[in-house]
């Protein structure tokens, strides 16, 4: 990771900031430890050898034991540092399960109703930038934990019938759980205390065996280490850890029942029925603790390379056990001389401190926790992730035999991207890997508490071992040659001013080190998605998944063409990004004023191909895609979703001190409107009646005005939870077309996909999409900037409520605030079903940040821990 800044004056002046402005001169400006550590590396496509590339089906959850990855390592609530040597998590065991719960239970994509989903409650309760402060809640129950229920009962469920939860079970039931809490303290960067609290809320006693776990990551298996790491009981309570990439590091517990050694090395007998080497084995401890084998080898061991201290404990109804243990680069004799305690009161201090300057303190109290909340899981998102894909085509796991197919297998394109660094991934069990659009939401709201890593991250992906040699940011690891939108330039711009209005200072350096390569990307898109030349772009799904009519990905039949409003939009939005980066960059170096002109005459290009070449329906007043045919004539695919909204992304307000800075920009930008102007040319701008400010839009006034009386109406687009991402006319009103002899219909669907387009874990159908309505309530904030007054609509539609447009962005923020907050029962939209649960009192602060959000009930739906974009919900409270 590179430092893009240098020196970066952090104006909130807390311990926390004080901190983060020492890493920013560092030159890698990261905190050495971390939540690093993935919640899923099973069933991931960099552990997949197969020849047919199943990843769900080769590495399943049952070989996670028992099996060694090649490509990173996964745990419970656990950190490592960040080029992920040493591991640390716990394993818990409630006497009656089959196996230790070491790491998170979930479905596969094919076992699943609706695909992959995890089944575990768990939740981030805090965390700081620098991971000084960091608190994890995992719910584990005092009965067997459901395993082959959840997966037979939802492998029976259809795509029409809601997932079976965890909590439909009925293991939660009565309170007949344990809360255990993990907390991490840092005294300095290299020096870890850990607390380990579990909490019976059953009405019994109940047995819980408390497993903290540490071992080092198996790089001496595929020749990555000279020399095998060692783990060495050094006294009672004291382990020694030796690696030749990191400093010597001391492990300290006291009381353990017990100390166990093992080998992190594959169980090469259990799964394959060969002999192992040894019985010291990666999957020892769940054989041992639970049935009691090999019990005692373990315990006489004190060497390997992977160590636990046992904890047995009975805990009484409505009591808690803590314990303690300390991670650190100091040799001592006296762990715990000081009382622990006082230094997880501190760094909790120092966290509120910190959240107490960085969130408007005119939230209610329930707003506050959702943001905190929101940017816990930002943070314990983070995540060690290493791919070098040529590696990973040409070599073998040492399970399956290198075979001729696989230098032809998934992402065979992307032999240069070699990708080894500490990344936010949009939910560690879901979706432990990048995705691009996905990246640059995550970055906008990580970019308010940590501007100096959001800025790492967006100049990251833009680095040449990850884009290709043609300028394309990689999708996600599934495909990274798919298309995601072009989101990247927005979220350095967004990034870039947040920081501004926090230091007083722009990071103009940072502009100019991701514009470069953003110019580079953008030549790409105009390159690749425009096969007509006409400037209207294809692009495919665009990270839209099912929005279309059909599979938008696929190649459309008989060499038609889809040309796509939403992948014009993109286009237009990105090209009037660049203008607007090379209009800051400009105000102190006027060498840019010739790039923010290429822009913006590129954008009006832009403009006037979405608004005069058939994608704006005159009749139905909505932006359609056109499917043009070989003849020439063209079919518009007439559904009303988020495809047809898209153009309203596409805004900018620039403000009059701006252009009189930019005197060649501003003369040859007025040459360019008067000639449009002359020659009866389309020209979206508006400046005459706004002597502060200009707007550059694709939408003119009227059809603006035309888009949101859909887009606010409760029987189209408008939800109690915010705007759905397809009408609700397509409820009584469902699209149908015949396209090659083949029929195709779009419905309204509010909650979980019913088709299995793109796996069925993920439907754009009437959802709600948090991303997509940031978008939309910032472009709306900037159209009311602008008209003010002069330009009313009415809210609802045909309500009679006349409003300008910045009271009409507030009215969508307070909608998607809905979907989390507290009602005056103490319910929450989101849980839907499970508000007994969550009105508990030790469950009534906790909130879950879904993927996306039901657009009738606005339950939670897909991903339920996807903090990654849901959480930028957190900018718009700002």
């Amino acid at each position: 990771m590179e430092n893009p800044s240098g020196n970066q004056n952090i104006v909130i002046q807390t311990a926390e900031g004080k901190r983060l402005a020492s890493n920013a001169l560092k030159e890698i400006p990261l905190e050495y430890w971390g939540p690093y550590l993935s919640e899923r590396q099973w069933a991931t496509v960099r552990e997949d050898y197969s020849k047919e590339g199943t990843p769900w089906q080769y590495f399943p959850h049952e070989h996670a034991r028992s099996r060694v990855y090649k490509w990173g390592e996964d745990g419970l609530a656990g950190i490592s540092d960040y080029g992920q040597n040493l591991c640390f998590s716990i394993a818990l065991w409630n006497g009656r399960d089959h196996i230790l719960k070491e790491r998170l239970f979930g479905l596969a994509n094919g076992e699943g109703n609706h695909g992959e989903d995890v089944k575990e409650l768990y939740y981030y309760l805090d965390n700081v930038p620098t991971h000084y402060y960091m608190k994890y809640l995992y719910k584990y129950p005092h009965a067997a934990f459901p395993y082959e229920a959840l997966v037979d009962e939802n492998k029976a469920r259809t795509k029409e019938e809601p997932e079976y939860e965890l909590l439909d079970t009925g293991c939660f039931d009565d309170g007949a759980y344990f809360d255990v809490a993990i907390e991490y303290a840092k005294q300095d960067s290299t020096d870890i205390y850990i607390k380990i609290t579990a909490t019976n809320h059953g009405s019994k006693a109940a047995p819980l065996h408390i497993i903290p776990q540490l071992w080092f990551y198996n790089r001496w298996q595929y020749g990555g280490t000279h020399k095998k790491p060692i783990l060495q009981l050094t006294q009672q309570g004291t382990v020694h850890a030796v690696h030749e990439r990191t400093e010597d590091y001391y492990f300290y517990f006291t009381d353990a029942n017990a100390t166990l050694f093992t080998e992190n090395e594959t169980n090469v007998e259990k799964l394959y029925g060969k002999a192992n080497d040894s019985i010291f084995v990666k999957d020892l401890f769940h054989d041992a603790i639970v049935d009691g084998k090999n019990i005692g080898e373990a315990k006489e061991k004190i060497t390997g390379t992977k160590c636990c201290a046992l904890f047995e404990h009975t805990i009484a109804s409505g009591a808690q056990k803590s314990i303690y243990l300390r991670l650190t680069t100091l040799k001592t004799d006296s762990p715990f001389a000081e009382d622990p305690e006082q230094l997880f009161t501190l760094r909790k201090q120092e966290a509120d401190e910190f959240y107490n300057a960085v969130i408007p303190q005119n939230l209610s109290a329930d707003l506050k926790n959702i943001q905190r909340l929101a940017f816990a899981g930002l943070l314990w998102n983070k995540q060690y992730y290493h791919y070098d894909v040529q590696r990973w085509l040409t070599e073998t796991d040492g399970i399956t035999p290198f075979s001729p197919e696989r230098l032809m297998g998934r992402n065979h394109k992307w032999k240069y991207l070699k990708n080894q660094d500490v990344m936010l991934m949009p939910d560690k069990w879901e979706y432990p890997w990048y995705a691009a659009w996905d990246s640059a939401f995550q970055c906008i709201a990580v970019g308010i508490i940590d501007p100096n890593f959001a800025k790492n991250q967006l100049i990251l992906l833009l680095r040449e071992w990850f884009m290709n040699p043609e300028g394309q940011i990689p999708a996600y690891e599934w495909d990274f040659s798919n298309i995601n939108p072009p989101v990247h330039a927005f979220a350095a711009l967004q990034v870039y001013k947040r920081e501004k209005e926090m230091t007083g200072a722009g990071d103009v350096k940072f502009l100019k080190k991701v514009f470069q390569k953003l110019i580079i990307n953008f030549t790409w898109w105009v390159n690749r998605t425009d096969s007509t030349g006409n400037s209207i772009f294809e692009g495919g799904f665009l990270g839209l998944d099912n929005i279309g009519v059909f599979n938008r990905n696929d190649h459309v039949p008989d060499e038609m063409i889809l040309e796509q409003a939403d992948g014009t939009s993109w286009v237009g939005m990105y090209a009037l990004n660049l203008m607007e980066i090379a209009i800051e960059i400009a105000q102190t170096d006027d060498a840019f004023e010739d790039a923010a002109t290429k822009f913006y005459e590129h954008f009006i290009i832009i403009a006037n191909a979405l608004n005069e070449l058939g994608l704006w329906n005159e009749h139905d007043k909505f932006f359609y895609d056109m499917l043009v045919m070989n003849d020439g004539t063209f079919i518009p695919l007439k559904t009303r979703s988020i495809v047809g909204v898209s153009p309203l992304f596409d805004v900018a307000v620039i403000k009059k001190e701006q252009l009189d800075a930019l005197h060649d920009f501003k003369k040859r930008i007025h040459w360019f409107r008067q000639y449009r102007k002359e020659k009866n040319l389309f020209l979206p701008n508006r400046d005459e009646d706004n002597t502060e400010s200009s707007l550059e839009s694709l939408v003119p006034p009227d059809r603006l005005v035309n888009i949101l009386e859909k887009l606010l109406d409760e029987d189209e687009f408008l939800a109690a939870g915010g705007i759905r991402s397809v009408s609700k006319y397509h409820l009584k009103n469902p699209y149908e077309v015949t396209i090659a002899g083949e029929s195709h219909e779009l419905a309204y669907e509010p909650g979980d996909s019913s088709s299995d387009m793109f796996g069925g874990n993920s439907n754009w159908r009437g959802p709600i999409w948090i991303p997509i309505n940031y978008l939309l309530i910032g472009a709306i904030k900037k159209f009311g900037s602008f008209y003010g007054d002069s330009l009313k609509v009415a809210y609802p539609t045909r309500s009679g409520n006349m409003i300008n447009l910045s009271q009409v962005a507030e009215e969508l923020t307070k909608r998607l605030c809905h979907l989390f907050e507290q009602d005056e029962t103490g319910n929450r939209p989101v849980y839907e079903d499970y508000q007994e649960f969550y009105n508990r009192p030790e469950n009534k602060d906790l909130v879950l940040f879904y993927e996306y959000y039901n657009g009738d009930t606005c339950r939670g739906l897909g991903a339920s821990h996807q903090t990654g974009w849901s959480a930028v919900i957190v900018d718009l409270l700002r």
